[in-house]
């Protein structure tokens, strides 16, 4: 029967063994079991033994080019080992291998919260930080900045170059687009095509680069977030090319793509054929879907994940596309790193508006716990609130309701969630329209940026929207990931100088760094307490507080000034007769009516009464 990937297709090898991941590993792993996987010509026929290292399990797929050695490093300590292949009438083959000593307090290391601001970056589109790996002899895409669907250059060099800038924001942490090896033809700038899961895109610079990225980061007390895809790899990895066995992807009689019912593990309906659509269909033709119930492979992708974590000091995980993975599977994943790291963070996509479903892939969820079910994942992203803000500035509110009541309502369904901090709120991504295309004037941009410094979660904005960055879903997807103006040697001016911004461009970086430095220092914004007013006449206005400090937020999104009598919030306010305007330090008195001008923002800070 014909198949939709060729099986096993015969490869040239320079060498017998030209594979062996984990490249290296760690001495006192929570979990003591290693796969070592070597690859090479005819590996399955060899014999494998060890002197120094305790064997437990050699598994032989259908592929004769694999060998998938377990071994077991419970009080092996850091040194040079090595593994012994043996063939009836080849010649042996040593096979050396390296465990390192583990940093102290690695385990322990803290993830991303509600303290943090988190900037997303897409770093081809970002920054150029060095011109020599533009190209690589090696990878297939060229670049071309005159071609929106090409590479352009961008790198991790530029982002470390920029650090100063970003930090300038008040960003706490940045998750960068994948940046692991995309040998994919064209396109590949997008790079969730992974073609080598152990090897940084050398079109972005080098594993030690990666490394560099964190350590540099770790000095302004920031932290990097890696960008992780369980679901699917590209044509081009080697394990794709060759597969070790037929079941090692979701294989079908001809292309067949997803069915993209992303709610379906909530329908008490569904049937079973759509559940396979749904996790075993292909995004598309050159994304091989990954079968995570092959136990090899799932201890692949798990100890892959790890060994990032531990290499480049990671401080947590965006999983690309997390219900389309095999759900049991996915969550043996996610609950082993989450064993080797408490206090790691993961934060799963799954982009459905509805809370009740957001819900149920969040650990310990009400929603998922009605059927027996708790994922090991800290976080999810809150396209319940994207959507709302979208539909709002979209003109897609009906006349009887309003902007801001479309928002209120996200916040009634925050019941849903085990820990409502563990929402990672965004107005846009690199997939989405930006929110600057929307959001008709910097007074609109205000008041959804406030929204998102100041509602309970973890904030994340996508670069280029602190400068007014714009870009429309209808027009593809390169018009969302347009170049940072100033990433590159031969740009006219730079945005990443004060000097180099347009009048439109300081208006929108001056708010954005202004409002996230301010939130930087606010616990009673990290972790306090919400109370909110239903909206009147398009003003929203909410608390967050805690025993010590209250924040008022005022959000007017009317075209006309409005007034605000602080009567109706005596509930929260008592006997408090002032407060300060966080921004201005100008003092509001708390007993007479306030005006607020048309489309803006009013915080102010107050001390919480005794009520």
């Amino acid at each position: 029967m014909y198949k939709f990937i060729l099986l096993f297709l015969s490869l040239t090898l320079s060498a017998q063994v030209t594979k062996v991941e984990p490249p290296f590993w760690w001495e006192d792993m929570h979990n003591s079991s290693l796969m070592i996987t070597l690859y090479g010509d005819d590996l399955a026929h060899y014999d494998v033994k060890s002197e120094s290292l305790k064997i437990t399990d050699v598994v032989r797929l259908e592929s004769h080019n694999y060998l998938f050695v377990y071994v077991d490093l419970a009080n092996t300590n850091s040194g040079e080992y090595s593994l012994t292949l043996q063939h009836k009438t080849k010649k042996t083959i040593t096979v050396s291998y390296t465990l390192k000593e583990r940093e102290v307090g690695s385990r322990l290391r803290e993830g991303y919260n509600s303290s943090d601001f988190i900037y997303l970056i897409m770093p081809d589109r970002f920054a150029n930080g060095d011109i020599s790996n533009d190209a690589h002899p090696e990878l297939s895409d060229k670049p071309n900045r005159a071609d929106p669907w090409a590479r352009h250059g961008g790198d991790l060099q530029g982002i470390i170059d920029h650090l100063d800038y970003i930090e300038s924001l008040g960003v706490t942490a940045i998750w960068n687009t994948p940046v692991v090896e995309d040998n994919d033809p064209e396109g590949s700038y997008h790079m969730y095509a992974a073609s080598d899961v152990y090897q940084i895109d050398r079109r972005f610079g080098t594993n030690q680069i990666y490394k560099k990225l964190a350590v540099e980061m770790r000095k302004r007390n920031m932290k990097l977030i890696m960008d992780y895809v369980v679901n699917h790899w590209s044509l081009e990895h080697y394990m794709i090319k060759d597969l070790p066995s037929t079941d090692w992807i979701n294989q079908w009689d001809s292309f067949t793509p997803s069915n993209h019912a992303k709610e379906i593990f909530t329908d008490p309906y569904a049937a079973e054929v759509d559940i396979k659509g749904m996790v075993n269909g292909w995004f598309v033709k050159t994304m091989p879907d990954l079968n995570q119930k092959q136990p090899q492979l799932l201890k692949y992708l798990t100890q892959n994940a790890i060994w990032w974590i531990e290499y480049a000091d990671l401080s947590g995980l965006r999983v690309d596309t997390y219900p389309y993975n095999s759900r049991d599977e996915v969550t043996k994943w996610s609950k082993a790193i989450m064993d080797e790291y408490p206090n790691f963070s993961i934060v799963a996509e799954s982009w459905v508006m509805n809370p009740v479903h957001l819900s149920y892939w969040q650990k310990d969820s009400p929603v998922a716990a009605l059927s027996g079910f708790n994922s090991h994942v800290t976080h999810v992203k809150d396209f319940a609130l994207y959507a709302a803000v979208h539909e709002a500035y979209n003109g897609q509110t009906p006349w009887w309701d309003q902007k801001m009541n479309k928002i209120y309502k996200v916040f009634q369904n925050d019941f849903l969630y085990d820990n409502p901090n563990n929402l990672m709120v965004f107005l846009e991504n690199h997939d989405t329209t930006r929110i600057n295309e929307i959001t008709a004037d910097i007074g609109d941009f205000k008041i959804v940026t406030t929204l998102m410094a100041t509602v309970r979660g973890v904030p994340q904005t996508y670069y280029g929207t602190e400068i007014g960055m714009q870009g429309l879903k209808e027009n593809g997807d390169a018009d969302l990931r347009r170049d940072f103006p100033g990433g590159w040697q031969e740009d006219k001016r730079s945005a990443f100088t004060e000097s180099g911004r347009t009048e439109s461009e300081k208006m929108y970086y001056d708010f954005t760094s202004q409002v996230f430095n301010w939130r930087k220092n606010e616990p009673v914004i990290h972790y306090g307490n919400t109370m909110h007013y239903s909206p009147k006449n398009e003003v929203y206005t909410y608390f967050r507080f805690t025993k010590d400090k209250t924040i008022m937020v005022v959000l007017n999104a009317n075209k006309e000034a409005q007034t605000l009598d602080f009567s109706r919030f005596v509930e929260r306010i008592g006997s408090v007769k002032s407060g300060k305007d966080v921004f201005t330090e100008t003092e509001i008195s708390l007993t007479k009516p306030l005006t607020v001008s048309a489309k803006s923002i009013k915080i102010i800070s107050f001390k919480t009464p005794q009520i």
